[in-house]
């Protein structure tokens, strides 16, 4: 029948050209991975453009994407990016196969667009950056024009009436079906070749880093962490570690790869306004000088209310505030002429802390150890600075290379510019961590328990609320310091049906724990923690 045959021929163009725009696409990244393994595994087309998107995706996006996919916020982001590619894969392959020019011009279009991306990202390296991007698009554009040419359709020989065309022609229209499939053969082999060669190259590139850190051994502190006081890990089922292992910690940030950086190449610039001579250092000339360990919980300013990206550890650096008064560096409170400290990361990242908070004799540091060991690729090695009191956003900065003393008024740093706060000091918050919400406790005694936290502040109190009644004082955990979290917990004689438990805090200055509730736009969010259940 002409009209199911005419649909049979239009799909069979569609799959042809759908699978020549896959196979290139596949064939282009696969060469830009190759390509960046040798320049820089950084470089890459899928790397460079997931930057971008981050850069300019709006604040409360960016807050969603977090609520949404937590810690795998990234690798959603990759995928849907990879989505998308294969999408317009699927349309220029289509349309190269009538329009061979303009799909070929499609993909070197994307070319063009992931070289601009690697030229724009803070951390590019120069020129070097957008040769990935571009030997991709040149091979995906080399390969769809080679598969877009033998899925074409092709005249049919005058006397081929009568033959089936096995081998040379599909029975829906005449097209090069033996050089389509040999050609396609050909690529998805050799791409997937360099795919994985790339793949091998990249990670040769951060064996130096990672053997700098396998071979770091961490000095013994002058001023070593106090000990934990008896009674700070309280031994409650599914209560919070008072210690967060590095594997459990939270980890929030841009960074699309993990930078890894060789320790025995890092350098750290310290200079700008009120730097009587800039200073550079090396992590030995760290680790030569005095090192502090403390007990400190970070927290980031994407934390909902109760939610989970909050970690304590114990931390090893060189106290911050030493390095900027040898270098000069007043606060304001002293004269100084600056007001804001600038820290810059290997990636770019730029965080600005207020430098009267750096220097007021909290323990403000850069890290060199998490836990007993040299910090991990993913939160920060070789070095990181951290001021306790203050939101990561604003204090935290990770693969730390640059420190520059300025002011508020002369410089917006990345998160600013996207409409955060300048200032973020961390809000008084506490969290019930059992029972869970929804969970169904039998009747009878239930134990409630869960951390609050007020850094630079302390918690002197916590308390609990079921239902409408009374506010009830829970028992505290030791207070191991004003700079870490403190467990708690409360003993609840519970009765049959569904309740919702409440939790406040008390902080060391007396202010209580808002009820009110807020976004984590601009500065961290509010309100009060609570949780349903069914007791049975």
């Amino acid at each position: 029948m002409p009209g199911v045959s005419s649909f049979r021929s239009n799909l069979f163009r569609a799959v042809r050209g759908a699978s020549a725009g896959l196979l290139a696409a596949f064939a282009a990244l696969a060469v830009a991975e190759l390509v960046a393994g040798l320049v820089r595994p950084a470089a890459g087309p899928v790397t460079v453009v997931g930057g971008a998107v981050i850069d300019r995706t709006p604040a409360a996006v960016k807050d969603f994407a977090i609520r949404a996919f937590g810690e795998n916020d990234k690798t959603a982001l990759q995928l849907g990016i990879l989505a998308v590619l294969a999408l317009i894969a699927v349309a220029l392959g289509c349309l190269a196969l009538s329009h061979r020019r303009a799909g070929v011009g499609g993909v070197l279009l994307f070319g063009v667009v992931g070289a601009i991306a690697a030229l724009s990202r803070p951390d590019s390296a120069g020129v070097g950056d957008v040769l990935p991007s571009t030997a991709g698009a040149l091979v995906g554009a080399l390969v769809l024009h080679v598969l877009a040419s033998s899925a074409a359709p092709v005249p049919a020989p005058a006397d081929a009436g009568g033959q089936d065309g096995a081998g040379a022609q599909d029975d829906a229209g005449g097209w090069n079906r033996r050089g389509f499939l040999i050609a396609a053969g050909v690529t998805a082999a050799a791409s997937a070749s360099a795919g994985a060669l790339g793949r091998v190259l990249s990670s040769r590139q951060g064996q130096g880093a990672v053997a700098s850190r396998e071979t770091l051994i961490l000095p013994r502190p002058a001023s070593p962490a106090p000990a934990l006081p008896a009674g700070a890990q309280l031994k409650i089922p599914g209560i919070s570690a008072f210690t967060t292992s590095g594997s459990d910690f939270y980890r929030v940030d841009t960074a699309l790869t993990v930078p890894k950086v060789d320790a025995r190449t890092w350098r750290l610039r310290i200079h700008g306004e009120g730097v009587a001579e800039p200073r550079t250092y090396s992590l030995d000339a760290l680790l030569n000088r005095p090192l502090v360990e403390r007990d400190i919980t970070l927290t980031c300013v994407s934390n909902e209310v109760g939610g989970p990206y909050i970690g304590n550890a114990r931390w090893l650096g060189v106290p911050l505030a030493d390095l900027l008064r040898e270098a000069g560096v007043r606060p304001p409170s002293q004269g100084g002429a600056a007001d804001q400290l600038v820290a810059r990361s290997v990636d770019g990242m730029t965080l600005g802390s207020p430098v009267e908070d750096v220097m007021d004799g909290r323990d403000a540091m850069l890290a060199v150890g998490m836990n007993g060991e040299p910090l991990p690729f993913d939160h920060g090695f070789p070095v990181r600075m951290l001021v306790p009191g203050l939101y990561g956003y604003v204090s935290a900065c990770k693969w730390i290379t640059d420190i520059e003393l300025t002011t508020f008024d002369a410089y917006d740093p990345y998160w600013v510019k996207r409409k955060w706060a300048r200032k973020a000091p961390i809000k008084t918050q506490s969290r019930i961590d059992t029972p869970k919400p929804f969970a169904r406790p039998t009747a009878g005694t239930v134990t409630i328990a869960g951390v609050a936290w007020a850094q630079h502040r302390g918690i002197t109190r916590v308390q609990i609320r079921v239902d409408d009644g009374p506010w009830q004082d829970a028992d505290l955990a030791a207070q191991a310091g004003t700079d870490t979290w403190r467990q708690w917990f409360y003993r609840w004689n519970a009765t049959p049906g569904g309740h919702n438990i409440t939790v406040r805090a008390t902080d060391g200055t007396g202010r209580v724990q808002t009820e009110r509730r807020t976004r984590t736009i601009p500065d961290g969010a509010s309100g009060r923690h609570s949780v349903f259940v069914t007791v049975t």
